[in-house]
């Protein structure tokens, strides 16, 4: 055991010098561990069509485990709620489960929930999806009444209110009620400079408050229709019974006249830095944001920012964490956020003081990790940890029906593409020491940044 330790250490030390130069030749050749080899995914297999009215449907077969995940995913997202009704897309992921013409209030829920199902829904930049796992044999229904929950919503008076508290109650929760919610609330509008995604998908009371029944039909009509969705269904299914089903169910539903409106708005490049100091009411301590603008979700380096992430901040033994949390001791939490959309992206690194020190002194030391990171060496051992880590979680979410719908539905949003699905395991697993420093110094290191300091308010 001994002997082994040793050596450890002495092919560590090995490594660093050779990357300086050094050590001989046949030493510096000697001390990397082999690059592992890569792990070979087989590739889901799907049935891509697109309806005459626009719907386009994706049915993956996949397991004997008796049950079926069906998503409808929407392309209408927080960045497409109008001008000073931020949160209406959200609203809407509570109101498709009221009443509709022909089911009633919280129906839906009856019809997964009781027979040993699962329902739910979320709302992001790009999108409103919604999905449901239920038992094979009620695969039907679910048609059916995803059917008729997109084109028969109950968009009246009573329902509008009712989910408009429910949404306004979330807003409180967790961004007033939060002690960080501010901040991080803040953080859109800070990294985005024209593109509409810098408006808080969760909306905002006194938006809600202002909508008008009239503008909230709009909406629905506007981008609940079939040519803006797409239908996935994944799991224990009979291929050409689903068709029949579908053909059914969803055929009938007429696409609009009207064109759907798309955001075309070009993010600018950040060309000047900035300070912008933030207070809240109750703080417990002081906090530091630093954001930089990236590219989109369907960019080629859209992985490398995944192994970023995973380095910087993925576990008790990220970098940051190490860093400023164990070793120097000035936060007590640190941490990456990417947020790559559809049409524009931007990552942040954030620490949250130990003590209550000015947030300004957070700032250098995340500065100092990234150049770090960006300089390297980064040990082999390390990143294949990181990239590990991702394929394993990659990999568990898909042992389900309902992991992989959402695979295929990310794909199909930011790709527009159900393939992309089967590339991003390879090109995650691809990813080198010299791609993650690429993208530092390209998009972080020496380039505009957004520093918000948060702080308590004054009494």
């Amino acid at each position: 055991m001994l002997l082994q330790t040793s050596r450890r250490a002495w092919l560590a030390r090995a490594a660093l010098l050779a990357a300086a130069g050094a050590l001989p030749a046949w030493v510096a050749a000697a001390a990397p561990a082999p690059a592992p080899a890569a792990l070979a995914v087989a590739p889901m297999k799907f049935k891509r069509r697109t309806l005459a009215n626009g719907l386009e449907v994706i049915a993956e077969p996949g397991g004997t485990g008796g049950s079926v995940s069906v998503q409808v995913w929407y392309r209408v997202g927080g960045k497409d709620d109008p001008v000073g009704r931020s949160g209406f897309a959200h609203l809407f992921e509570h109101l498709m489960f009221k009443s509709t013409r022909y089911m009633k209030s919280e129906q839906f829920d009856r019809l997964t929930e009781d027979v040993g199902g699962q329902n739910n829904a979320f709302t992001a930049e790009d999108v409103t999806a919604y999905f449901a796992t239920v038992p094979s044999h009620h695969l039907e229904r679910i048609l059916w009444a995803e059917a008729e929950r997109m084109v028969n919503l109950n968009v009246d008076e009573a329902n509008f209110k009712s989910e408009r508290a429910v949404v306004e109650e979330e807003f409180r929760q967790r961004v007033l009620a939060n002690p960080y919610g501010r901040l991080f609330e803040a953080m859109a509008p800070n990294a985005f400079i024209d593109h509409p995604y810098k408006r808080p998908v969760i909306g905002s009371i006194e938006d809600l408050e202002s909508a008008s029944l009239d503008d909230v039909r709009a909406f629905h009509s506007t981008f609940y229709r079939p040519d803006n969705a797409v239908l996935i269904i994944t799991g224990d299914f009979d291929g050409a019974q689903l068709d029949q089903w579908v053909d059914r169910y969803f055929g009938p539903l007429k696409k609009p006249d009207t064109p759907i409106p798309r955001v075309n708005v070009k993010e600018p490049v950040r060309t000047q830095s900035k300070q912008v100091a933030l207070t809240g009411p109750n703080v417990p301590l002081p906090a530091a944001v630093l954001i930089w603008q990236a590219p989109n979700a369907a960019d080629k380096d859209a992985a490398a920012f995944q192994v970023l992430q995973g380095l910087l901040a993925g576990g008790e033994s990220s970098r940051l964490n190490e860093s400023l949390v164990y070793r120097q001791r000035i936060a007590q939490s640190a941490g990456m956020e990417p947020m790559l959309h559809t049409d524009a992206g931007a990552i942040a690194v954030y620490a949250i003081a130990s003590g209550q020190r000015q947030p300004q002194s957070l700032v250098a030391p995340l500065h100092a990790e990234l150049a770090k990171l960006a300089k390297g060496p980064i040990p082999a051992a390390e990143l294949d940890k990181v990239k590990t880590q991702l394929l394993t979680a990659a990999l568990n979410g898909r042992q389900t029906s309902l992991g992989r719908g959402t695979s295929i539905g990310w794909a199909m949003i930011h790709d527009k593409d159900p393939e992309a699905v089967n590339r991003e395991l390879t090109e995650l697993q691809a990813v080198t020491a010299a791609d993650v420093q690429r993208v530092l110094r390209q998009y972080v290191i020496g380039k505009p940044a957004v520093t918000l300091f948060y702080t308590q308010e004054a009494k």
